[in-house]
């Protein structure tokens, strides 16, 4: 807690407002998700298909292997969610250039489309908490999400898979 100014204040690191914290994230997951939910349903997928189309298509071109370190799912339980994604046309996959073992995932054009009706309402629910909030907070935000993830994944965020121009 080096970091922390004179005249701090570490109310918020009581118990009852951690519980609220975490009372919070539940909440606001569980409405983040609500709409994207109700269309994954329509497609008979769940939120590891949402999940697997939202890093395709962020990350063009991502290895199979990449996918798993993001995911952080079992290599059985990526390919049945990528079979099913692969069966209905919604990703690709291709053989590396040069390792052919290694598959590289993109989006179709379908993909695109209904990666495009998962986050828009999503992405909708972010800028209406961010212009409420203001800049300020926005980035006060992002850092207590960034001091939740772990070091090596934090580290990914801001490293290779950074989303490509």
């Amino acid at each position: 807690m080096a970091d922390l100014k004179p005249g701090f204040n570490p109310l918020f690191l009581r118990e009852e407002e951690l519980r609220q914290g975490m009372e919070l994230l539940f909440y606001a997951y569980r409405d983040f998700a609500e709409e994207a939910d109700a269309i994954l349903a329509k497609y008979q997928l769940g939120r590891a298909h949402h999940r697997t189309l939202y890093f395709v298509g962020r990350h063009p071109a991502i290895t199979v292997s990449e996918l798993l370190s993001i995911l952080r799912i079992t290599k059985q339980s990526l390919s049945r969610v990528l079979g099913d994604l692969v069966k209905e046309d919604f990703i690709t996959q291709r053989p590396g250039l040069r390792d052919r073992r290694r598959r590289h995932l993109e989006l179709t054009p379908k993909g695109v489309e209904i990666e495009r009706m998962l986050s828009q309402k999503q992405r909708a629910c972010i800028a209406r908490a961010y212009r409420s909030a203001g800049a300020e907070a926005v980035e006060g935000f992002r850092k207590v999400l960034l001091g939740i993830v772990n070091d090596r994944d934090r580290r990914q965020i801001e490293g290779p898979l950074a989303p490509r121009p």
